[in-house]
C-alpha cells in the first residue's frame, strides 16, 4: 500500500543513474561496433577478431579498443563527416548547375536571335514560356 516508503528518494536517484550509465554503455558499444565495420584499414580477420573480442568480453573489449584505437576512431569519424559534406556539396552544385545553366543559355540564345531581328517579340515570348515551363 505504501510503496513510496519502500523505495526512498536516494534509491530512485541511484536507479536513474544506473539506467543512464547503461544507456551510455550501449551507445559506446554500438559506436565501437560501427567503427569496426567502417574502418577500411582493418582486414576481414582483424574486424572479426575485434568484433569477437568486443562481443564476448564486452567491458574488457571496449576498454582495450578505446585504448588501442580510440584516437583514430575520432579521426575516422571526422573524415567520414567531411567526405559526406563534400559529396553533398558536389551534388548540390551539379544539380543546381545543370538545370539552371541550360535554361540561361537557351534564353541568351533566344535574346541574341531577337536582337538580330530574326525573331519577333511574340515568337520570343512563346519560346521563352516554353523554356521556363
Amino acid at each position: 500500500m505504501y510503496l513510496a516508503y519502500d523505495y526512498p528518494l536516494l534509491g530512485a536517484f541511484w536507479t536513474m543513474l544506473w539506467f543512464f550509465l547503461w544507456i551510455l554503455w550501449l551507445i559506446l558499444l554500438f559506436r565501437i561496433i560501427l567503427d569496426i565495420f567502417r574502418d577500411d584499414s582493418l582486414g576481414g580477420w582483424g574486424k572479426a577478431g575485434w568484433l569477437a573480442f568486443v562481443i564476448l568480453l564486452p567491458f574488457l573489449g571496449v576498454f582495450v579498443y578505446l585504448i588501442a584505437r580510440g584516437r583514430k576512431m575520432g579521426e575516422r569519424e571526422v573524415q567520414r563527416t567531411q567526405a559526406q559534406q563534400r559529396d553533398f556539396d558536389t551534388y548540390i552544385r551539379e544539380t543546381a548547375g545543370t538545370s539552371g545553366s541550360h535554361e540561361v543559355a537557351e534564353l541568351e540564345r533566344l535574346s541574341e536571335i531577337r536582337a538580330r531581328g530574326d525573331l519577333s517579340d511574340e515568337e520570343f515570348q512563346r519560346a521563352k514560356e516554353k523554356i521556363l515551363h
